[in-house]
């Protein structure tokens, strides 16, 4: 397998098993503001975009004013939430060992940088990233400003940079920064829409990427 000097994880649906609590965060915020019901699956294609994108996704041709209401009860109902999403199966173990690898490791994601920091004091991981980007720092997924910026900060170059995503938002801007890319398949997207994006390769969980890496 390909040395890579820089891993770069998204977050939710990646690393956390959070899909269906953001779901269900905006679901809520749907309901309160009696706007047309949208399937679950319709919501979780927008996870993983920055959340003013997100919703004009959902809702193209909703007014300005009800789509900031609409945000702004997402994030209220994220908050206030009581659950607190787990990381996935093997998820310490795998940023644990590839820091030990020597590999710079970096988190892109369409959380704020309040909610990361957050998440990553409660997880213990914040230690072991050299680096994080999140979407208010930066253009949105699948822009590749994310990815642009972690690669000169961490002076490493695209062709030796690998994303890791549960989404095509996550794997197309790796395409458009020109880096390779890992899809994995218990978050947010399906198979046939991580295909169409053209990984270089495929995981069901974050054991067979560790398998991957280390082949």
């Amino acid at each position: 397998m390909k040395r890579y000097d820089l891993i770069v994880f998204d977050w939710d649906g990646t690393l956390m098993d959070s899909t269906q609590q953001i779901i269900d965060a905006m679901q809520l915020g749907i309901e309160q503001l009696d706007l047309p019901s949208l399937s679950d699956k319709a919501v979780s294609h927008i996870i993983g975009l920055g959340l003013n994108e997100a919703v004009f996704a959902l809702y193209p041709d909703l007014d300005a004013k009800t789509r900031q209401e609409l945000g702004l009860h997402y994030q209220q109902n994220w908050l206030s939430s009581p659950f607190e999403a787990p990381l996935f199966d093997n998820a310490y173990n795998l940023i644990d060992h590839l820091h030990q690898q020597d590999h710079f490791l970096a988190v892109a994601t369409g959380k704020s940088r309040r909610g990361l920091n957050k998440v990553l004091q409660r997880t213990q991981l914040n230690d072991f990233f050299h680096a994080t980007r999140c979407i208010d720092e930066c253009h949105s997924k699948p822009h590749p400003d994310m990815l642009e910026q972690l690669i000169d900060y961490l002076g490493v170059t695209p062709d030796k940079t690998l994303m890791i995503g549960d989404t095509s938002h996550d794997l197309n801007m790796a395409n458009n920064a020109k880096t390779d890319s890992i899809a994995i398949t218990h978050g947010a997207h399906d198979m046939t829409t991580l295909q169409s994006c053209k990984p270089q390769f495929i995981a069901k969980n974050l054991h067979q990427v560790q398998q991957w890496l280390t082949q």
